[in-house]
């Protein structure tokens, strides 16, 4: 299911619905909790009880994801006794998809009665107090797409979503992230957990040096490819956020540096911090 840019504002609130519907007539649950799995990170899913999987070829008007670590198929079940729904797989802009289709089932998990929605991502950490394995709870990000005037809002409004001109300030929830760090300091997790702004490039390729040195002075703690539509999308829907990257990489910013960034460190990260995360989201679902 590939869309072209010219096609970003395709979808209307009946495509999102008939997705719901066929969700609502295949499974019994009735999911208030929403995760986005990052790359290599599908593990989440593999925490809920009473699962429920629906690949996304099965699923009508659903895109496919391309991504190695991306299992590309949802999850429905209970986790710490909260129904939730999993996505295991999502998708990007560089994949060949515009915004409109990236962020499809976000709308359809708003239909779905979701309330809360969780973001998770792999990033490259550019503040240098970062270390590798790092998990960093979003505070805020840069949109830089949406500073080209890609932006998955783009098109006709339609108000059962959501309001024309949606707030940003408040994009990710406060609360949250507090029960998100108390989480840590009760499961002993804190020395490696950092707060901070991530910022979103298009992708696929990393960043050059130039690009990660400018990112620092805008004020980014980490970088990477994917969550910010999504979170808009969200916002927009009125459903509260937390979002969390696990930095797998530290970018290159020192020409003299023979590092290079690759996709294949990034998995392995995720691997060697993939309990620790997964420990953290439901430590914090027993409190919302």
């Amino acid at each position: 299911m590939s869309v072209s840019s010219s096609e970003q504002s395709s979808f209307k609130y009946e495509d999102y619905k008939k997705t719901a519907d066929w969700l609502f007539a295949n499974t019994e649950q009735r999911p208030k909790v929403a995760i986005i799995c990052g790359s290599g990170l599908g593990g989440l899913a593999d925490m809920l009880e009473n699962r429920t999987v629906f690949p996304y070829t099965d699923i009508p008007g659903f895109p496919l994801t391309t991504v190695q670590g991306h299992a590309g198929q949802l999850v429905f079940g209970e986790l710490q006794g909260k129904q939730c729904v999993c996505m295991q797989g999502r998708f990007h802009l560089y994949e060949g998809y515009n915004l409109a289709t990236a962020t499809y089932p976000v709308r359809v998990f708003f239909l779905l009665g979701v309330k809360t929605l969780i973001v998770t991502n792999a990033a490259g950490g550019l503040n240098a107090n970062f270390e590798v394995g790092d998990i960093m709870l979003i505070k805020d990000h840069i949109n830089m797409p949406g500073f080209a005037g890609l932006n998955p809002l783009c098109g006709r409004n339609d108000p059962r979503f959501g309001e024309r001109f949606p707030c940003m300030s408040d994009a990710y929830d406060k609360d949250l992230s507090r029960l998100a760090q108390e989480t840590a300091e009760e499961q002993g997790c804190s020395s490696f957990i950092q707060q901070g702004v991530y910022c979103m490039l298009a992708g696929p390729n990393f960043e050059t040096i130039a690009e990660c040195r400018a990112l620092k002075l805008l004020g980014a703690d980490a970088v990477g490819m994917s969550t910010v539509p999504e979170v808009v999308v969200a916002r927009h829907c009125g459903l509260r956020v937390f979002g969390l990257s696990l930095i797998t990489n530290k970018v290159v910013t020192d020409y003299d540096s023979h590092e290079r960034a690759n996709h294949e460190e990034v998995l392995e990260t995720t691997k060697m911090r993939t309990q620790d995360l997964q420990r953290l989201v439901s430590g914090l679902l027993v409190k919302i």
